[in-house]
C-alpha cells in the first residue's frame, strides 16, 4: 500500500490521483469494482471515480458513519474532522482481514479529499486576488498614462522602471519597450550624465525633492521644461526610486512675461502721463534761451562765437533727444483706441519696404519678400501697425553688417487659425539669451549710448497688444534673430 500514499503525495489532478488509488486497490483486492465517490466543490454535484453513477449511493456521503456491509460489497465512509466528505465503496467484497488495510486507505483518502475542498476555495480566492491586483495595476496605469505631464522612473541602479505615454510621445521620442531596464544615462542624452547622476545621487542621499529648469530646442523651436525629482520609498525609510516629472512650461513661461510686460507697461504709462508735462515745460524754456542767445550771436565777438555755437548746437541735440524720449512716453499715457478697419498685410509690408528703401543703410542690404498671396486680412490701424513694421525693421539693420539679409514673411499662425503672423528674419549678431525677456522693458536697450532711448520695442509690444496680439522673439547669439507678430484675422 506504499504506492497509494505515493500517489496521494504525488501532486497529481484530483481524477488523476484518485484513479490510481481506485486501480491500486482494484490489483491488490478480490474485488470486481472500486469506486471512490466525493463532493465536487466546483459543481456542488457528487462525483464518482470508476463507476457509473448509482441512485441513492451519494446519499450516503451524509449517513454513513462506519464500515457498512452489504451483499454486493463494502462501503468504507471518508471522514474528516467529523465531517462527511466521501465514500469508498468496494463491490464483491474483500476478505474481512482486508478491512484492516482499506480503513488506513480510508483515513489517506479523507484528509486528501478535505485538501481539494480547501485548495477549491484557496484556488478561488488566489484568482480573485489576482484579478483585483491585476485591475488595480491597470488602473493605475491608466492614471500614470492620462497625465499631461512626462513620467519615468529609476531605481538605485539608475535603470528606468516605469516610462509613461507622454514619455513616448513627447523628446525624445521612445517607446517603453525600449527602455525599460537601460540606464537612465543611455536614454535620457541632453544633459551631462555626470550631471544627471548628481541629480539623482543627491534624491537619493537628502530625500530632497530637486527641481530645475531646462531649455531644449526641438524642431528648430526653443522650448522649457520644468523637470521635478521626487524621492519614492516602496518599504521602510530607505529611498528606493526616484520619480521624475517633466512639464512643458514654454506657453506659462510666455504667458507670464507677458502679463508682466503688460503690467511694466501700464505702470511705465502712469509715469509718463504724471511727469511728461513736468518735463516739457522746462525744455521749452530751454529751447527758448537758446533761441534768444542764437539771435544775440551776432553782437558776440569773434574769438568766442564758436564756443557759443558750439554749446548752442550741444544744448540743442540734447534738447532734440529730450523729447524723443518724451514722444516715446507719451505713445504710453496716451489712449490707443484709434480706429481700425481691415488691413492687408502684404500690402502693408509692400509700402513699409518701399518707405525703407530711401534709408542709407538699406541700399547694402538683400531684401527678401516672402508673402502668401492667400493671407487673409486683419484688423487693425494701419499706421500704428507701419509704425511697428518699420521699427522692427530698423532693429533688424542695426543688428546686421553691410552684407546682411533681411527677410519679411507673412502667412496663418501654425498654432491658431484665427490669427495671422507676419515675421521679421535677420542674420544678425543675435540677442543674448539673458537679455531677450528684457528687451520689451522702457529703456532697455544694448545699443551704444546715443543710438536709441530703448523705447522702441516697448511701444511695439504695446500697439500690438492693443491690436488683441502678440509679439514673440527668437533669437540664437551669432546667427540672427526673428521678430514673430501675431495678429487676429478680420471678421
Amino acid at each position: 500500500m506504499g504506492s497509494v500514499a505515493k500517489l496521494l503525495n504525488g501532486g497529481l489532478e484530483v481524477e488523476q490521483a484518485l484513479t490510481a488509488v481506485a486501480e491500486a486497490l482494484q490489483a491488490g483486492l478480490p474485488a470486481k469494482g472500486v469506486t471512490i465517490w466525493y463532493r465536487d466543490e466546483a459543481t456542488g454535484s457528487f462525483r464518482g471515480i470508476q463507476a457509473p453513477r448509482r441512485e441513492g449511493v451519494p446519499l450516503l456521503l451524509e449517513s454513513l458513519q462506519a464500515i457498512h456491509n452489504t451483499d454486493s460489497g463494502v462501503r468504507l465512509p471518508l471522514q474528516h474532522d467529523e465531517a462527511h466528505i466521501g465514500l469508498l465503496e468496494i463491490r464483491a467484497g474483500p476478505d474481512p482481514k482486508q478491512l484492516e488495510i482499506l480503513a488506513i486507505v480510508a483515513n489517506l483518502l479523507a484528509p486528501f479529499l478535505a485538501s481539494l475542498a480547501l485548495s477549491a476555495d484557496f484556488a478561488v480566492e488566489v484568482a480573485a486576488q489576482s484579478r483585483e491586483i491585476d485591475e488595480q495595476r491597470r488602473f493605475t496605469g491608466l492614471i500614470i498614462d492620462s497625465l499631461p505631464v512626462g513620467l519615468y522612473v529609476v531605481d538605485r541602479e539608475y535603470r528606468i522602471q516605469i516610462w509613461n505615454r507622454q514619455r513616448e510621445v513627447g523628446a525624445p521620442g521612445l517607446r517603453r519597450d525600449e527602455v525599460v531596464g537601460r540606464q537612465v544615462f543611455e536614454v535620457l542624452t541632453r544633459q551631462p550624465a555626470k550631471e544627471l547622476r548628481a541629480e539623482f545621487d543627491r534624491v537619493f542621499q537628502t530625500g530632497e525633492v530637486i527641481q530645475a529648469e531646462l531649455d531644449v530646442t526641438l524642431g528648430g523651436e526653443l522650448r522649457s521644461f520644468r523637470l521635478t525629482k521626487i524621492p519614492m520609498r516602496l518599504d521602510g525609510d530607505e529611498i528606493t526610486h526616484v520619480i521624475t516629472i517633466g512639464e512643458d512650461v514654454t506657453q506659462s513661461r510666455r504667458i507670464q512675461g507677458q502679463i508682466m510686460q503688460s503690467e511694466k507697461l501700464a505702470a511705465i504709462g502712469q509715469l509718463a502721463a504724471g511727469v511728461m508735462h513736468e518735463i516739457n515745460n522746462p525744455l521749452a524754456t530751454i529751447s527758448a534761451c537758446v533761441a534768444a542767445i542764437t539771435a544775440r550771436l551776432d553782437r558776440a565777438s569773434g574769438a568766442e562765437r564758436p564756443a557759443v555755437e558750439e554749446y548752442l548746437e550741444l544744448i540743442d541735440k540734447e534738447v532734440d533727444r529730450c523729447s524723443r524720449i518724451v514722444d516715446g512716453l507719451l505713445d504710453f499715457s496716451r489712449p490707443k483706441g484709434k480706429a481700425k478697419g481691415r488691413v492687408v498685410l502684404n500690402a502693408l509690408v509692400d509700402e513699409t519696404l518701399f518707405l525703407m528703401k530711401h534709408h542709407q543703410r538699406f541700399k547694402h542690404l538683400t531684401v527678401a519678400r516672402q508673402l502668401d498671396v492667400t493671407l487673409p486680412a486683419t484688423r487693425g490701424n494701419a499706421e500704428q501697425l507701419t509704425q511697428v513694421l518699420m521699427a522692427l525693421m530698423l532693429n533688424a539693420v542695426d543688428a546686421m553688417d553691410d552684407r546682411g539679409r533681411l527677410t519679411v514673411r507673412t502667412g496663418r499662425s501654425p498654432s491658431r487659425g484665427d490669427e495671422v503672423v507676419m515675421e521679421i528674419e535677420d542674420n544678425g549678431i543675435g540677442i543674448p539669451r539673458a537679455d531677450q525677456s528684457k528687451i520689451f522693458e522702457p529703456f532697455y536697450t544694448t545699443k551704444p549710448p546715443g543710438r536709441g532711448t530703448g523705447l522702441g520695442l516697448s511701444i511695439c509690444y504695446g500697439i500690438v497688444e492693443d491690436h488683441q496680439g502678440r509679439i514673440e522673439v527668437d533669437s540664437q547669439p551669432g546667427r540672427g534673430t526673428t521678430f514673430r507678430v501675431f495678429l487676429p484675422v478680420h471678421s
